[in-house]
């Protein structure tokens, strides 16, 4: 299936093993879902579904927001993207993906210097929060944190943003 020629290499590749992995899965990685995919993984830092919506229309002028939360949706329940309910934005998934929609708790690190995202994998932390819920009886079943602060580049004054 052809890519979409804008995307770099990087997220062109990322993006067949995505089809992959839901081909895999029986499932469809449409056009439209590829499109938004590829959108969030050539993002800078986390993209919300209007400005998703924005781009796409750049490409596709009937694009509507309906399509894209559902597109979103089908994202997420693959687990090839995170909702970052603190910046009410997406964010493509970095861990390694599993078959069949795979599901990890998920660990940010927001700077609130210049909004970079960075997903955490940390089994020890997930440990350690399981370890905490159990304590006072309690079973996790979905975990995200999202922990705010200031990365390096802001907190040194290196940001090349600013």
């Amino acid at each position: 299936m052809d890519q979409p020629a804008g995307f770099s290499p990087a997220t062109r590749a990322a993006l067949a093993r995505a089809e992959a992995l839901c081909a895999g899965a029986g499932l469809r990685l449409t056009s439209l879902r590829r499109d938004v995919l590829g959108l969030i993984l050539d993002a800078d830092g986390p993209v919300g579904a209007y400005e998703i919506l924005d781009r796409l229309r750049a490409s596709r002028g009937g694009a509507a927001p309906p399509s894209v939360y559902r597109a979103l949706d089908f994202l997420s329940a693959q687990g090839l993207v995170h909702r970052v309910e603190r910046l009410a934005a997406f964010v493509a998934c970095v861990a390694e993906p599993a078959p069949h929609a795979h599901a990890h708790p998920a660990q940010f690190l927001i700077c609130r210097g210049c909004g970079r995202t960075i997903e955490l994998a940390d089994p020890a932390l997930s440990a350690a929060l399981a370890a905490a819920a159990m304590r006072r009886g309690f079973s996790i079943t979905a975990a995200t944190i999202e922990a705010e602060g200031r990365c390096r580049a802001c907190t040194e004054g290196t940001d090349p943003c600013r």
